[in-house]
């Protein structure tokens, strides 16, 4: 950037603090029926992460908005949202009408657009998932809160570590967003969870299919982006308290969160904390070592003038999470527990240690430390946003048992990120919007603090361009762009001996490295892509809409797929990389359609996915044919490496809501993926491995929905739910050298209530929510379990093999607006 636009920059900035020009929008938020103004109803903008809320007379006032054109929300308890994109500049006034009938989508989100869209002109699938679906739905945590969408699953290890599953495909395929800004762990590892504070999202957003061309690698599968909770009414301090209980594995959990808005100054905090003991189901009794202990807070200061904003947020995670192994007395079936190195001996585990909140020996510490600035600024018709972000990771896997002050980790990984994201949004030409960005990180992980080690050291750069074009006519929406990726891979070399005192391995320099075993050697690589989509959306009448879309995905190899040489704790197998591999590019149509009335929402989508150098798991054979095995630290392990090939992905997601008597809502979804493995030909092709791994099997969600005491002056926002889980059997499985296994088909039926308690002026004091999940304490293995491989033993006495799933769960959860 030349020196003097510097200057400009600077000076229009300087200029728009103090000046005494005003950018006003007004209005008034009214129910269609009744005529009556809705009080506390939100009106938002997305691009300005600017919200208010409306008076008791149903007034709202938005203040110091750039001149521009928006998308503006009005959100309301028990009414459909309403958008309307309206140009503000100088006094703007705009009234919104929302109605509790109507079923018309029209919600806006900001993921996978370079500006903030509704939906249905959206041509990418993408779903919105707001603060009330998450309040009134129980969850163990936030991406098991979204894995009863269509399409949309969860790989999990108990009920504290889940990881998204979008058709078929996760990990480093789908890339977590917090608040936009790319989440930074180790993705690859699939014993832990996502690194947020579940009570501070305030919204989900979910792209289906490739959104490499806003985001880059890691985007190929999809994106989910957790939105937290944003800034409350101007000239305010607002905020609310939560506390929360769980029955099955006694969890217990409460946040407080304080925010104030004045004169376009804004702040807030929150400060949350979650813990539990191990979750019970009827055929596993309690579950050793799937307790956990998550502690969380954020912070964030920023400021709204005409020239634009600026928002900073900082955040810590701090999670104790035990690692189950699954060990078990071959008679009995009661779980064991490790107690020394050597492992020569297992204990059964006491009633009391079951019952117990303390983390165990055996577990992991994971901390997430993130600052990030989001910054835009208005200049005329153009706009230039400018996001950055630091992020640490510490990962550390507790593995010794003997060690009396659990202070030396087996895996100790400590990741530091920079990312940046910048974007300059032209001047609109014949109502053809335009994006050019480029976005990406520097990345550098060590692994030297541990005493185990599957992956090496490594530094990573990432670097990506793109330009993004988008006009919508009267009923059409069209949209597309390009993009290009770089990335440039470094792995260090690795050298360990003894330690002479512990006996554990540990990393070595300079002159100790004379005799030492060498793990790693130094290995430098580079990966590079083009990818692109084009999609459109067509409104043929206001009840009927249909899209479509065609994207280009791209994805980089991880760093366990390139470089893995060991065991990874928790998993309970040695895996192998390969650095020979190439990025992964796929290829995905997408084909929807959708109906609104005032008694009837319907919506269908089919897409296919075909992926070339897809990248997957398979479990070695030694000559003898049986299973291969690799030895550390003196114990044998079976050995998995990563291989590369191409596979078919197809399916459908289906939804069908009515509103057909009063207040009473049924509400249904499906979903059907198939994965075809075209990875093997000739005489290497069998039953076994024509499947790709990790297929979701068919499910099928219903509820019925009732919402009551409408006219009620004590009460408000109250309900009673039916909710009917059924997910059928998975045989279409990789069962190639016993990979993966089938899994039984199961039913879960949820039932739900929960009502506002409001004063005899109306106004709320506190939200009470009763929910139930697996209330008749069925017995089931989720296919996507990772407990379900947990088994040391080819017969088990009962007849079940694996750990199940968590049994009958009760909550209760009390909310307080203040």
């Amino acid at each position: 950037m030349k020196i003097n636009n510097i200057f400009t920059l600077l000076a229009v900035v300087f200029l728009g603090i103090f000046s005494n020009a005003q950018n006003v929008l007004t209005g008034k938020v009214t129910d269609q029926s009744t005529q009556l103004p809705l009080a506390g109803a939100a009106v938002s903008i997305g691009d300005l992460h600017k919200t208010t809320q409306t008076d008791a007379d149903g007034n709202f006032v938005l203040s110091d908005i750039p001149a521009a054109s928006y998308e503006v929300e009005v959100r309301f308890p028990g009414y459909k949202n309403v958008s309307k994109t309206i140009l503000v500049n100088g006094q703007t006034t705009a009234d919104f009408v929302l109605d509790k009938s109507t079923t018309e989508i029209a919600e806006v989100v900001v993921t996978g657009s370079s500006k903030s869209m509704q939906i249905k002109k959206s041509p990418l699938p993408i779903v919105s998932i707001g603060k009330d679906y998450l309040t009134t739905n129980l969850a163990t945590n936030v991406i098991d809160a979204i894995s009863k969408i269509p399409g949309v699953s969860a790989v999990t290890t108990g009920p504290n570590v889940s990881k998204p599953y979008i058709r078929g495909l996760g990990f480093n395929r789908i890339l977590t967003l917090y608040d936009g800004v790319r989440q930074e762990g180790q993705q690859w590892g699939d014993e832990h969870g996502i690194e947020v504070d579940d009570y501070g999202i305030d919204r989900i957003e979910v792209i289906k299919g490739p959104a490499s061309l806003m985001y880059g690698s890691d985007a190929l599968a999809g994106v989910v982006n957790l939105i937290p909770t944003t800034v409350g009414t101007p000239n305010k301090i607002s905020g609310s308290a939560t506390t929360e209980y769980q029955s099955n594995n006694g969890m217990f959990g409460g946040s407080l969160f304080l925010t104030g808005n004045k004169n376009g100054f804004e702040y807030g905090f929150r400060a949350s904390k979650r813990f539990a003991k191990d979750y019970k189901n009827k055929i596993d009794g309690r579950v050793y070592n799937t307790g956990f202990d998550e502690t969380a807070a954020n912070a964030f200061v920023g400021v709204h003038k005409k020239w634009g904003f600026s928002h900073l947020n900082v955040s810590l995670y701090d999670n104790l999470q035990e690692i189950p192994d699954g060990s078990r007395d071959s008679l009995t079936r009661k779980f064991t527990q490790q107690i020394t190195e050597l492992d020569d001996y297992r204990p059964i585990v006491s009633n009391s240690e079951l019952n117990s909140y303390k983390i165990g020996v055996i577990h992991q510490r994971v901390q997430h430390y993130r600052a990030f600035l989001k910054n835009s600024f208005f200049f005329g018709n153009s706009r230039l946003d400018a996001n950055f972000a630091l992020q640490r990771s510490w990962r550390r896997e507790y593995s010794h048992p003997e060690d009396p002050y659990q202070d030396v980790a087996g895996l100790f990984l400590k990741l530091n990120t920079f990312n940046y994201d910048v974007k300059y949004y032209l001047p609109e030409i014949d109502g053809w919007e335009m994006t050019v960005g480029a976005n990406g990180m520097y990345q550098k992980n060590n692994v030297d603090a541990g005493t185990e080690f599957v992956i090496p050291s490594y530094r990573q750069f990432d670097l990506g361009a793109f330009f993004l074009i988008k006009k919508d006519f009267e009923k059409l929406s069209v949209s597309g762009g390009v993009r290009y990726d770089y990335r440039h891979f470094k792995n260090e070399e690795l050298f360990t001996k003894p330690n002479p005192v512990s006996g554990f391995d540990q990393a070595v320099f300079g002159n100790d490295r004379e005799d030492a075993d060498q793990p790693f050697q130094k290995y430098t690589t580079s990966f590079d892509g083009f990818t692109g989509s084009i999609g459109l959306s067509y409104a043929i009448n206001h009840q009927v809409s249909i899209k479509a879309n065609f994207a280009r995905g791209y994805r980089a190899p991880n760093i366990s797929e390139i470089s893995a040489k060991g065991v990874h704790p928790g998993t309970g197998f040695y895996q192998i990389g390969n650095d020979q591999f190439k990025p992964e590019f796929s290829n995905q149509a997408d084909l929807g359609a959708s109906f609104s009335s005032r008694k009837i929402n319907a919506g269908a989508s089919f897409f296919v996915n075909k992926i070339d150098n897809y990248i997957f798991n398979s479990r070695l054979q030694s000559a003898a044919g049986g299973d291969s095995i690799s030895v550390s630290g003196g114990q044998e392990y079976p050995t998995y490496k990563f291989r590369q090939g191409k596979v078919l992905l197809y399916g459908m997601e289906a939804n069908i809501d009515f509103h057909l008597i009063g207040d009473l809502h049924f509400e249904n979804s499906a979903s059907l993926i198939f994965g075809k493995n075209e990875s093997f030909s000739g005489s290497e092709r069998n039953d076994g491995n024509k499947y790709v791994p990790q297929i979701p099997p068919f499910r099928y969600v219903s509820e019925l929905r009732y919402d009551l005491a409408k006219n009620s002056r004590s009460f408000s926002k109250t309900f009673v739910k039916l909710q009917l889980q059924y997910t059928a059997d998975q045989n279409r499985v990789y069962s190639y050298d016993d990979t993966e296994t089938p899994t039984r088909g199961y039913t879960l039926i949820n039932l739900g209530a929960g009502t506002g308690i409001n004063d005899k002026n109306g106004k709320n004091i506190l939200d009470v929510y009763l929910l139930a999940n697996n209330i008749f304490d069925t017995a089931y293995q989720d296919h996507l379990s990772r407990l379900k491989y947990f088994e040391e033993y080819a017969a088990s006495p009962n007849g079940h093999l694996g750990i199940y799933n968590m049994g009958r769960n009760i909550s209760i959860k009390l909310v307080k607006n203040f």
